[in-house]
């Protein structure tokens, strides 16, 4: 049996995006998110901070749509690396968390506006991502 026929029978290979080297630089820098969305659009990472910030400060709604668009931005950014709408998208990667975070932030801003059923949708979405992913980000919160 080939290689290739063995590895497709356990599933999808993990995708992995691209490090977002020059948000990381400025937000090390110390750029705030609200600024840096504006130049960097596609960055879930960005989408995910802002929905954690907006959702500490108890403005549940904004938080949802800054954590959607960190999600729809992120799924974007996965189908453009091969994700074919399953398999694993590793936390222990550093370019997934930002998406595993807007994800994350999204489920629980869906909970917090009684949208049960899309909280539950969500949480499975993270769980099969990664099962490890909700732990982890709930640790770094």
């Amino acid at each position: 049996m080939s290689e290739e026929f063995r590895r497709n029978l356990l599933g999808p290979e993990p995708t992995l995006l691209p490090a977002e080297e020059d948000v990381d630089a400025r937000l090390a820098a110390g750029d705030e998110a609200v600024d840096l969305a504006a130049k960097h659009p596609t960055s879930s990472l960005l989408w995910a901070i802002l929905a954690d910030e907006a959702y500490a400060e108890g403005r549940t709604i904004e938080s949802y749509a800054y954590a959607r668009t960190g999600y729809h931005r992120g799924l974007d950014a996965l189908r453009r690396n091969g994700w074919r709408g399953t398999g694993p998208v590793p936390w222990s990667h550093e370019g997934n968390r930002g998406f595993l975070r807007a994800l994350y932030a999204l489920g629980r801003a869906a909970g917090a506006i009684g949208e049960s059923d899309e909280a539950a949708r969500i949480s499975t979405f993270l769980n099969d991502s990664d099962p490890l992913a909700s732990a982890a980000i709930e640790a770094a919160l």
